[in-house]
C-alpha cells in the first residue's frame, strides 16, 4: 500500500474513491469488493483507497465534510475536533495574519483561515499538501498557503499570532508513550499525539520543545501551543493561561494561551486556568471563582462527579463555590449556555450548601440536585465506610446487576471487586470506592431523574 495518500488527488484516485463510497453504502462486502476494484485499478492504489475510506468514516466524528477530507492516520488520530478548531480560532480574535506551526492535515487550519490570512507550515511534504487540499473542502483556498520547512526556521515576525501544536516525541518513559492511538512524530513538522500522563511529561518530550514554543510569544505577543492535557503545571510560564478542554466527560487536550491572549482570572497561586467544556447544550466555560475555603463533610443525598476538565484544571473548589453562589441567588445563576469569561458560569443549581467529601479527592456533595455542565450528578442510595462483603450484600438487596464502578483515592483491582460483588438483578447504580475525610468509603449511587 501507499502510504502517501496524496495519490488519490489524481483523476483515477478520485474515481475510485467515489466508487468505493457508493460500494460501501450499498453494501457489498469488503473483500469481494476489494478484490473486483483490482481488476481495474492498481492493487496499491485500491489498497490506499480502502484506508482512506475507512478513515473518512471515522473522522465523520471530528469533521462535518470529512467525506471529502484527505488524512494520514496519525494526522486524523493527532488532529483537533471542528468545533474544538473553531472556538480556539475564535479566540484569536482581529488578528489578520496566522502562522499554523506544525499543521498536520490541517484540522485547525480550517477554522484559522475562516475570514483571515493562514500560512500553514509543515516539515512533511505530505501533510502540507493535505492541508491545503482539506482546506479548499471547506472553501478557503483563497485564504490559504503552505510552506514546507521546519518551523524553526521559519520567519514569523510579520505574522499578527502564532498557532503551534508541537509533536510529542515516542519512546520509552515519554508522553507519546502513554498515550493511547498516538502516532507522534519526531519531525519539527509532525502534528501533536494524544493525552500523556502528567508524572511522566518533560518539557524537552516534545519536537519543537516547549521551551522554544513559549519564546515564541518574544517576537509574535499572540500565540497559543496546543499541548497533552497530562501536562504538569510546572512547565506553565507565568502569566500563560492554561485552558483544558474536554467533549463531554471525554478530556482533550489542554491549550496554552500567551498572556497577549489569556483572559481568564488567576485560580490563586496555580495561574490562569479555564475548564472548557462541550456538550449537546453548547460550549460552557468555567474560571476560577474566588471565595472562602469548601468545607470537607461526609457524603450527603447527592454527590457531583466533576467534568475531567474542572479536575485538570484545579478548579474543583470554584466549581462548589460558583454553585454555591448561584444556590444563593438563583435569580442571577449564570445560562449554562453561555462561554463568557465571568467567574463561575457553573449552571443553574437548585440549591443546597456544596462541599467536599475529602481534602484531597475530587467529588462534591451536597443535599440537593444541581444541573451544570461541569459535573455529573448523582443520587446516594447508601453511604458508609467501604466494606466489600457489607456492600455486596446491600448491592443484591438494592436489585443491582450492572454497575460501573469508580475508584478515586484508594488502590484496588476493579475487575476483581467487579468480580466479587457478584452482582445480580434487574437494576443499574455507580459504585464509587473512594477516601471521606482520609477513611476508606464506598457509596452506591443511582441517577438523578
Amino acid at each position: 500500500m501507499n502510504d502517501d495518500p496524496t495519490v488519490l488527488l489524481t483523476a483515477q484516485g478520485q474515481e475510485l474513491l467515489a466508487r468505493l463510497a457508493v460500494a460501501v453504502a450499498d453494501g457489498r462486502p469488503g473483500l469481494a469488493l476489494a478484490t473486483s476494484l483490482r481488476r481495474e485499478y492498481p492493487a496499491d492504489l485500491v489498497a490506499t483507497a480502502t484506508a482512506q475510506h475507512e478513515l473518512r468514516l471515522a473522522a465523520r466524528a471530528k469533521f462535518s465534510r470529512a467525506m471529502q477530507m484527505l488524512f494520514t492516520r496519525a494526522g486524523y488520530e493527532q488532529s483537533s475536533s471542528e468545533p474544538i478548531a473553531r472556538y480556539r480560532a475564535a479566540r484569536f480574535g482581529d488578528a489578520g495574519r496566522v502562522a499554523d506551526l506544525c499543521c498536520g492535515i490541517g484540522g485547525d487550519l480550517l477554522a484559522l483561515s475562516s475570514g483571515r490570512e493562514a500560512v500553514a507550515v509543515d516539515r512533511d511534504d505530505v501533510h502540507a499538501r493535505l492541508a491545503v487540499h482539506n482546506a479548499a473542502v471547506y472553501g478557503q483556498t483563497e485564504n490559504v498557503s503552505a510552506v514546507v520547512a521546519d518551523v524553526r526556521e521559519t520567519r514569523i515576525d510579520d505574522f499578527d499570532a502564532v498557532f503551534i501544536d508541537p509533536a510529542r516525541r515516542s519512546g520509552p518513559g515519554t508522553a507519546a508513550s502513554a498515550a493511547p492511538a498516538s502516532a507522534a512524530s519526531a519531525s519539527a513538522g509532525a502534528g501533536s499525539a494524544g493525552a500523556g500522563s502528567a508524572h511522566r511529561f518533560r518539557a524537552g518530550q516534545s519536537e519543537p520543545p516547549l521551551d522554544w514554543c513559549f519564546a515564541l510569544a518574544g517576537r509574535v505577543p499572540a500565540v497559543c501551543v496546543k499541548a497533552a492535557p497530562g501536562l504538569p503545571a510546572g512547565l506553565i510560564p507565568e502569566g500563560w493561561e492554561a485552558e483544558f478542554i474536554a467533549d463531554g466527560r471525554d478530556l482533550k487536550e489542554a491549550v496554552l494561551w500567551s498572556p497577549a491572549l489569556a483572559t481568564a482570572p488567576a485560580a490563586g497561586s496555580g495561574g490562569r486556568r479555564r475548564a472548557l467544556v462541550m456538550s449537546g447544550s453548547g460550549t460552557h466555560a468555567l474560571v476560577a471563582c474566588p471565595g472562602d475555603p469548601v468545607p470537607v463533610t461526609e457524603p450527603g443525598e447527592y454527590l457531583l462527579d466533576p467534568n475531567p476538565a474542572v479536575t485538570r484544571a484545579g478548579l474543583v473548589e470554584d466549581l462548589a463555590r460558583s454553585l454555591r453562589r448561584d444556590a444563593a441567588a438563583p435569580g442571577d445563576a449564570a445560562d449554562p449556555g453561555d462561554a463568557a469569561d465571568a467567574p463561575g458560569q457553573a449552571g443553574h443549581a437548585d440549591g443546597g450548601a456544596v462541599a467536599k467529601i475529602d481534602p484531597q479527592i475530587a467529588f462534591l456533595t451536597l443535599d440537593r440536585p444541581v444541573r451544570t455542565p461541569f459535573a455529573r450528578t448523582l443520587r446516594v442510595l447508601d453511604s458508609a465506610p467501604w466494606n466489600e462483603k457489607r456492600f455486596a450484600r446491600r448491592l443484591r438487596e438494592l436489585g443491582i446487576g450492572a454497575a460501573d464502578i469508580r475508584r478515586r483515592g484508594l488502590a484496588g483491582d476493579v475487575d476483581q471487586i467487579h468480580r466479587r460483588l457478584k452482582l445480580a438483578g434487574p437494576n443499574r447504580a455507580t459504585i464509587v470506592i473512594t477516601r471521606v475525610n482520609d477513611k476508606p468509603w464506598g457509596l452506591i449511587c443511582g441517577p438523578v431523574d
